[in-house]
């Protein structure tokens, strides 16, 4: 019995890492990730400057009276945390949608288009969140981020529907 499943052979997996689109795909989701882990030791830095630590280990070295000062929450913080996390609600269905997308062959020009709008909405989320800027310019790029990756789902579901 002939299987149905094809498997992907090493010259076509080169050949996909030679198009244009999904090297674009690939760059701009490698900034957005690499955006998204920082945001790990922006919150240790702000828990040290903030004196503002979770976990009883974080602080064992340190004298009793002191230690009881240190394990609270701090605003600032908390901001951190929240930026953190919203990134990780956009920019995982980003990349999974962005991998689909990038396979459906859109035109190179759309594809940019997408991509840069998405990477540049979360790092202006990101200055507008931790920097604390009025509103509506967080949720005013929290929206354009998910806009793109609704556009994507859209053509990937556009193209491949199978009902």
């Amino acid at each position: 019995m002939l299987s149905h499943h094809r498997t992907c052979k090493p010259a076509e997996m080169a050949t996909l890492m030679e198009d244009e689109v999904f090297m674009a795909f690939t760059t701009y989701a490698a900034i957005v990730i690499v955006k998204m882990l920082l945001m790990a030791p922006m919150t240790a830095y702000y828990r040290m400057t903030r004196g503002a630590f979770a976990n009883e280990e974080d602080v064992a070295l340190k004298p009793e009276e002191e230690r009881k000062k240190l394990l609270r929450t701090h605003p600032d913080v908390e901001r951190v945390r929240r930026c953190h996390q919203n990134d990780l609600e956009s920019v995982v269905p980003f990349v999974m949608v962005g991998l689909l997308y990038a396979l459906t062959g859109p035109e190179l020009s759309t594809a940019l288009l997408h991509f840069r709008v998405f990477a540049g909405s979360r790092i202006f989320h990101t200055i507008s969140y931790v920097g604390a800027l009025p509103q509506p310019s967080r949720a005013l790029s929290w929206v354009a981020g998910m806009l793109v990756t609704f556009s994507m789902t859209y053509r990937v579901l556009s193209t491949v529907l199978l009902l």
